[in-house]
């Protein structure tokens, strides 16, 4: 795939002395910054952050739990991952369920 230089070739840097306006309003470096945050926080509280939706619901993040494993275990979870065509993540979440069900006390 070709890259954007490749395509459109040198962008053009607008070197002009004057002020670049945004809204009605001069776009300043912490201004530009203010709006970054406000569209993350937007972006977040939609539940839209990189990654997928969230397993709780109600768009609260997921819990995170993480554990380490010798080297031979995950070598064989990504082969049946991708044997599945699952993730890594999403196996191992089947792979616990199934487990809890089997152990439910």
């Amino acid at each position: 795939m070709a890259t954007f230089k490749e395509r459109h070739g040198e962008p053009e840097l607008d070197e002009s002395d004057e002020p670049f306006v945004y809204h009605g309003e001069e776009l300043t470096d912490s201004r530009a910054e203010q709006i970054a945050q406000e569209a993350l926080a937007a972006v977040r509280r939609r539940n839209l952050v990189p990654g997928r939706k969230s397993l709780t619901g109600d768009g609260k993040h997921s819990p995170v739990v993480q554990f380490r494993v010798p080297g031979p275990v995950r070598e064989a979870l990504e082969a049946q991952a991708e044997r599945e065509g699952l993730t890594r993540s999403k196996l191992a979440r089947k792979a616990l369920d199934e487990y809890l069900e089997r152990h439910a006390g």
